[in-house]
């Protein structure tokens, strides 16, 4: 083990997205030493690319806004699947997280008096989501970057982690190496919090950029001997670009539809009105979705395997000051003018609302001294997510991990470590480094292939299953990948990792879809098109003493008593007007 370096810190942060950041801030404000380590360069996390707003019940245009409120509109739109107490910690801290940010800068809107601006944001009852233009996550994000460089909490970038370190049921670090220089260092810590996403790049039409989201944080946190769940429950937006390739899945806003946008298909259908007649293109995420997969499966999709999206009846002035950010994305990406022309799109894999299961108080996981935050974890969205609760997610439960890993640092009597345990983790990256038969870029190609074929937006029991068999065929490929690491950097060696991760988060998907045999959501299955309350469940997954992933079903905790009252006020809502991202 020479060939290693050693940093240590009261608490490692693995992601410097707005979880990660947020959680270094909290637990540097107890007086720890936490040092984050990201894959991509500050300031580029994926949290960028949020653009809507962030919830919170503020009441400053709703007067009668209420935290519970905001707590059946996220169990409602998560077709009951929430952890009830998760819902409740998130909604009732989200205010004081809004104050958090504007203490930090944020440029939220503001009213003419002064006071935070809201606006309707998917299925909300009320006004709650503040916003800072259409860039709010790149907003929090320079935030949240600019308190931890006030607080001097260091970010090693360019780091790819292997492996958390884990002796005797305590996480004590992890082992990383350098992208550029391949350099490892491991990273001794009193406790370890987990903020590296999701893993909806693992669909072929995705909202996440290439290298990202690809099941990395769920795959070191199921290989430590935490628990996974939900990870059925993916969310896809109806709409995203399909071409130039580069691009596909980059999303169109659904703010095209909130001012008059239409969907045809290839034969000039406008065929929302054979899924809801009534809403039609003003039909909730999961509905359109749902449609627009469904005209592409059909075979009624255009050229590039998409559905049309038409603005072009607006006037062009009309169009640039409503969606500026839309229209140029596509002059820029396609030469196309919306104003003249129908956007080609499809669905595309947005959100992950399964991952590390947590205790939604503390959010430590099954393995002491390990936290997570952010996209990462489960418990919160349910079987569909609430525009706006993600970013609110972020920074609600970061501060939490971050606050409680700092406790647990300080309450340990001395830093825990095992040589051994580092030394089977260096070997790891040294058995992946070498010559093969096989490339990674084409085997997660295939992977994506894989899931948006037999795991998309519409499911049946015969595609899953042999999608798990097509999987294993990719597995078995991916033990030849050929890895040479050169002057050019260790991308491949990433690459590699990636690959791994992605097998682990597709499998654990595909097994959790087989066993959900309903339609709850964002999960839906042709061969059981009805909601079955039998499965109020959530299903959890771990790893067997074989290595092998198994599920055991979870029942979802009943709603607290004080809060039952308050779904029975709640009526249908009209999504007209609040479509915004």
């Amino acid at each position: 083990m020479n060939n290693l370096n050693y940093h240590v810190s009261n608490v490692l942060v693995i992601g410097s997205g707005a979880a990660g950041l947020r959680t270094a801030i909290a637990a540097r404000e107890k007086g720890v030493d936490v040092v984050i380590v990201g894959k991509r360069l500050r300031r580029d996390a994926h949290t960028v690319l949020a653009a809507g707003g962030i919830n919170a019940s503020l009441g400053t245009v709703d007067p009668q806004d209420s935290w519970q409120q905001h707590f059946v509109d996220t169990v409602q739109d998560g077709y009951f699947l929430n952890h009830p107490h998760m819902v409740e910690e998130m909604v009732r801290q989200a205010p004081r997280a809004i104050a958090d940010l504007v203490d930090y800068g944020v440029p939220f809107a503001r009213k003419h008096d002064g006071q935070l601006d809201q606006r309707f944001f998917g299925a909300h009852t009320n006004r709650r989501t503040c916003y800072a233009g259409d860039w709010t996550g790149r907003a929090i994000i320079f935030g949240l970057a600019d308190r931890v460089e006030t607080l001097k909490i260091p970010i090693h970038e360019n780091r790819y982690v292997t492996r958390l370190l884990v002796d005797d049921g305590q996480c004590f670090g992890a082992l990383t190496f350098d992208i550029h220089s391949g350099e490892r260092t491991v990273y001794l810590a009193d406790s370890v919090i987990l903020a590296a996403g999701g893993h909806t790049r693992l669909w072929r039409r995705s909202s996440s950029r290439r290298d990202e989201n690809t099941g990395d944080g769920m795959y070191l946190a199921l290989d430590a001997g935490t628990e996974l769940a939900d990870m059925e429950l993916v969310q896809f937006h109806p709409t995203g670009m399909v071409a130039p390739e580069s691009i596909a899945g980059t999303l169109v806003t659904e703010a095209v539809r909130g001012e008059g946008g239409r969907l045809f298909n290839a034969l000039g259908e406008r065929y929302m009105a054979r899924y809801d007649s009534e809403r039609m293109e003003l039909s909730t995420r999961d509905r359109v979705a749902l449609a627009n997969y469904t005209e592409i499966i059909a075979g009624r999709g255009g050229p590039n395997g998409g559905v049309f999206l038409d603005i072009s009846h607006r006037e062009k002035s009309y169009i640039i000051e409503k969606l500026p950010r839309m229209y140029r994305q596509f002059l820029e990406h396609q030469l196309l003018d919306i104003s003249q022309e129908a956007m080609e799109v499809a669905p595309t894999a947005h959100y992950s609302m399964g991952g590390v299961v947590v205790d939604p108080v503390t959010q430590v996981t099954r393995v002491r001294g390990l936290y997570a935050a952010g996209e990462v974890t489960s418990g919160l969205h349910g079987a569909n997510r609430l525009g706006g609760n993600s970013l609110a997610e972020t920074v609600v439960f970061g501060r939490i991990a971050g606050e409680q890993a700092a406790d647990f640092a300080l309450e340990i009597p001395g830093q825990h470590r095992s040589n051994p345990v580092i030394r089977a983790a260096n070997e790891d990256i040294d058995q992946m480094i070498k010559e093969g038969t096989e490339m990674a870029r084409p085997l997660q190609r295939e992977i994506r292939d894989i899931m948006w074929h037999d795991c998309g937006v519409m499911r049946d029991g015969e595609r899953l299953a042999d999608g798990l068999d097509r999987l294993e065929i990719v597995k078995e490929a991916a033990q030849h990948v050929d890895v040479r690491p050169s002057s050019e950097g260790y991308h491949d060696l990433a690459l590699a990792f990636d690959l791994r991760s992605a097998l682990t988060a597709a499998e654990a998907t595909v097994r959790s879809a087989l066993a959900r045999k309903e339609s709850r959501g964002a999960h839906q299955r042709t061969d059981y098109p009805e909601s079955d309350d039998r499965y109020l469940v959530n299903f959890v997954l771990f790893l067997n003493r074989d290595g092998a992933q198994e599920i055991w079903e979870r029942p979802v905790l009943p709603i607290p008593t004080e809060l039952q009252a308050w779904f029975e006020k709640s009526d249908e809502l009209e999504v007209a007007g609040r479509l915004l991202e």
